[in-house]
């Protein structure tokens, strides 16, 4: 019998133990070293992900909105809200009976209980149930995880039919709507179950917290304005809690570190300065799926001064009530319907006033974003821009005078200045007197023509482009740029026949809106510069500490010569001040103004059924004071003021003399010049 080794087959099965050792250490090591080396990041991200998120409560308030004069527009008033956080531990089972538990004490809108909504209450609560609605072979590619446990969630909920969730009593459906509302988001976050809540519903779950588990009270704001409806269309709203991101929306605040959840401006003032307006939100890291750790505290969002004087505002305001009533009363005005009045700083583009009325049937109420978005046909207020054109193609010269006679065109009914002719005139008393002659001659001429009776008026493409060039310089169908999300640029029509362009330079072909005629004038009154009118003032933070100033920021200087723009001027001032001026009487000596007045022809749509089927007129007023050294610029209108019967008109309501004599007149008296 051959000797056995046992000392050499030890040391073998050592030497084999130890490779086998080393082999296992190397390939340890090896994922050891991918994990942490090769793949830290991704696996960095997944633990943060999973314990290390960071997690932003909404509790903070918005910043509060203030006029000039530090008086506050907007404001936060503090709320009670009723809130859920799933505690560690519940059950989805132990959610529901709560659910029935609490929703038998809470006043809920079960018409928001969505049919999605519903069918996930069916699966959660017949759970049992829901299960046999998987086929084997659904079961088997979940094993085989070609079917992930979400894609047979999804398919139990599609599986769930009408007939079943027809067994759901009222009991069931408020129970049902309470449990989705505590299942929304995060289960680490807190949700807003309720805001406007009795004392009663408050009472109970401050009362009962400690059985109610996840259930307590809290205090909450909502927007609140101490002027009333003041402004408020254009001081824009702020999305609930509960509906957190507008959808349209969704990804670009995401983007800014949003959640879901969280409150925003939804349009006008609340949306254009949302990135000051909104509160530091508390940031807290996620110690697991159910407990935070705060890690910083929030603050207030900070405020907006806007650069409106809110005793002025409410003046112009109370002044536009009183000609809405007054005029209504009159013959002729059954489709007159509003004013609009805008003042603003020349010299700065800020807005002191903007305030648009609109009667109701007996209500009045605010209609401020009309003078942003509701285009009017202006009238002669142009005639500023259309003399300048004049005077810079060499078509007319300073003092030269024309026969303001009805022109008649061949082919084309007359077309005069008023009922009277007003004779031998130069172009100062024509702007004074609005002669319309003045400047269909002039017209004709920078389209290249001198006029005769019955002649035929060609078509130039390069005298409609030469005074739509001159408009837009001044700000008339372009945007202002006014800081407010929505404008509109009026209407420029793309039909360009040879007559229309006399409409054009008389104000009847084009429509423009109050807030770019309130910037003309006010490009008129500083000598060309085009300034970008906004009702930001300043933004402060919640200790009075100034952050940001809004500059005066000059969009654009008219090229033209100033002696040519310096005539338009002194037109604009014999407006006002000549004998016969068709501006006497609408301000007071006092404030030495410059202006010019507007009657347009509208047209508008009686019935709602698509069609325009009656002739207006709107009457409007642009101006400045004093005349030297502006400190004020004004666009008042009053659109629709008269109907016209037939041909004619029996009567022009004189609401919009009456309202800026009136509102100059309330502006001298607070502020003087």
């Amino acid at each position: 019998m051959r000797k056995i080794n046992y000392e050499v087959i030890i040391n073998k099965r050592i030497f084999i133990f130890f490779i086998v050792i080393g082999v296992f250490s190397l390939v340890l090591f090896s994922k050891l070293f991918s994990v942490m080396i090769i793949d830290n990041k991704i696996y960095s991200e997944k633990l943060d992900s999973l314990m290390g998120k960071r997690i932003t409560l909404n509790r903070a308030p918005r910043g509060r909105i203030y006029d000039r004069n530090y008086n506050v527009i907007v404001d936060n008033k503090a709320i009670n809200v009723i809130v859920y956080k799933r505690e560690k531990g519940t059950t989805i089972e132990e959610m529901i009976k709560l659910a029935y538990e609490v929703s038998k004490h809470l006043e809920l809108d079960i018409t928001k209980f969505n049919l999605r909504a519903k069918k996930e209450f069916y699966l959660a609560k017949y759970s049992d149930i829901c299960k046999k609605k998987i086929t084997e072979k659904e079961k088997d590619l979940l094993k085989q995880r070609k079917l992930s446990n979400k894609d047979i969630e999804k398919l139990k909920i599609e599986r769930i039919t009408l007939d079943e969730l027809n067994i759901f009593k009222e009991e069931d459906l408020r129970a049902g709507y309470l449990y989705y509302l505590m299942s929304k988001g995060y289960s680490y976050e807190e949700k807003i179950i309720k805001s406007d809540v009795s004392d009663k519903e408050f009472a109970y779950i401050s009362e009962n917290s400690e059985k109610l588990e996840g259930f307590s009270t809290k205090v909450d704001w909502e927007r609140v304005y101490p002027y009333g409806d003041s402004l408020r269309t254009i001081l824009g709203s702020v999305s609930s809690s509960s509906q957190g991101l507008p959808s349209e929306e969704k990804d670009y605040y995401l983007k800014l570190g949003y959640s879901l959840n969280d409150r925003v401006g939804l349009n006008y003032l609340e949306k254009q300065y949302e990135e000051y307006l909104r509160g530091e939100k508390s940031e807290y890291q996620a110690v697991n799926s159910h407990e935070l750790k705060l890690i910083k505290e929030g603050k207030m969002g900070n405020d907006v001064v806007l650069s409106i004087d809110m005793n002025l505002q409410l003046e112009v305001e109370k002044l536009i009530d009183e000609q809405l009533y007054k005029t209504k009363n009159e013959a002729n005005t059954e489709y007159y319907d509003h004013s609009s009045v805008i003042i603003s700083d020349p010299n700065t583009g800020e807005i002191l006033v903007m305030a648009s009325r609109k009667l109701v049937g007996d209500k009045i109420i605010d209609n401020v974003n009309s003078v942003l978005i509701s285009p009017i046909t202006p009238g002669s207020v142009v005639k500023g821009a259309s003399m300048l054109v004049g005077y810079e193609t060499g078509a007319i010269h300073f003092g030269e005078k024309m026969l303001d006679e009805c022109v008649k065109i061949s082919g084309a009914p007359a077309k005069c200045s008023s009922v009277l002719d007003l004779g031998v005139i130069d172009d100062i008393m024509a702007m004074a007197k609005s002669s319309n002659v003045y400047q269909f001659k002039t017209a004709i001429r920078v389209n290249g023509q001198e006029y005769y009776r019955e002649m035929k008026l060609n078509f130039n493409q390069k005298a409609f482009d030469t005074y739509r060039n001159m408009y837009h310089a001044f700000g008339l169908g372009v945007k202002t740029g006014i800081d407010l999300p929505i404008e509109s640029k009026g209407y420029s029509s793309v039909d360009k026949s040879a007559g229309n362009l006399l409409d054009f330079v008389m104000g009847q072909y084009e429509t423009y809106t109050p807030v770019q005629l309130l910037q003309y004038v006010s490009t008129i009154a500083m000598n060309g510069n085009r300034i970008k009118p906004h009702l930001l003032k300043e933004v402060r933070d919640s200790s009075g500490e100034v952050l940001y100033k809004a500059p005066t920021e000059v969009l654009n200087i008219v090229d033209v010569k100033r002696e040519n723009l310096k005539r338009v001027q002194e037109g604009f001032y014999a407006v006002m001040h000549m004998p016969g001026g068709y501006g006497n009487w609408y301000t007071d000596d006092k404030m030495d103004a410059a202006g010019k007045t507007g009657t347009s022809q509208s047209f508008i749509d009686t019935d709602n059924d698509g069609v325009i089927d009656t002739e207006t007129i709107t009457t409007s007023f642009i101006g400045y004071a004093p005349f030297n050294s502006p400190k004020v610029s004004f666009m008042i209108t009053s659109p629709n003021c008269s109907h016209i019967n037939g041909s004619t008109y029996d009567f022009v309501s004189l609401v919009n003399y009456r309202l800026t004599r009136e509102v100059t007149k309330k502006y001298y008296e607070m502020f003087g010049l």
